[in-house]
């Protein structure tokens, strides 16, 4: 019997490191709030993938009747991000946390990628999106973008406060976050102009 290909993905990503500590780049909340232990972090900057919002959420920050968007890690460009160095006696429970946090919901692909930090490179563990998966929103221009942030609650709040956050987060960590900053400018400029 083959085995399904989100199990392939499993066990490949819960591989423990062949040696020595690995490192974690995280994009999105991960940034602020790991929820792992971690013996280091610093900024880091991944190639070939950029940060955007272009995953429909139907839970967290949105319903399935009025989905919400998070953050995904899309193909082209480059992002910024913090990067988390892991001991490697921590490893499975690390990765196991990262799976349920990072699997349940959306359509993201595990992948190790090269991450530059200040003074060297190092290959570190991050999700991308998979623009195969059916919460992958491919199509929604900034104005769709926006619209779609303001009128979205989930569980653990509204799209909006999310994004707010992300920009708020970034601010404090130096991390340029202009695209994200326009949409936040956006959104509340339809509040102040009353769009319904």
């Amino acid at each position: 019997m083959n085995e399904h290909p989100i199990e392939t993905a499993r066990a490949h990503f819960m591989a423990p490191p062949p040696s020595g500590d690995f490192w974690v780049f995280g994009y999105g909340s991960l940034m602020w709030n790991p929820g792992f232990d971690h013996t280091d972090a610093e900024p880091g900057l991944i190639y070939g993938y950029h940060r955007r919002f272009c995953l429909y959420s139907h839970r967290h920050r949105g319903t399935e009747e009025l989905p919400g968007l998070v953050l995904g890690l899309a193909p082209g460009g480059c992002c910024r991000g913090m990067a988390f160095r892991v001991a490697r006696e921590n490893a499975d429970s690390v990765l196991a946390y990262l799976w349920d946090r990072e699997m349940v919901q959306y359509d993201y692909r595990p992948i190790c990628a090269k991450v530059r930090l200040r003074a060297r490179t190092v290959a570190a563990r991050t999700f991308v999106v998979d623009a195969r998966g059916a919460t992958f929103a491919k199509s929604l221009d900034f104005n769709s973008t926006v619209r779609t942030i303001r009128r979205a609650r989930g569980e653990r709040g509204t799209n909006r406060d999310y994004l707010a956050q992300t920009v708020a987060h970034l601010q404090k960590l130096g991390i340029a976050g202009g695209h994200l900053q326009r949409l936040l400018q956006s959104v509340d400029a339809l509040d102040r102009d009353g769009v319904a």
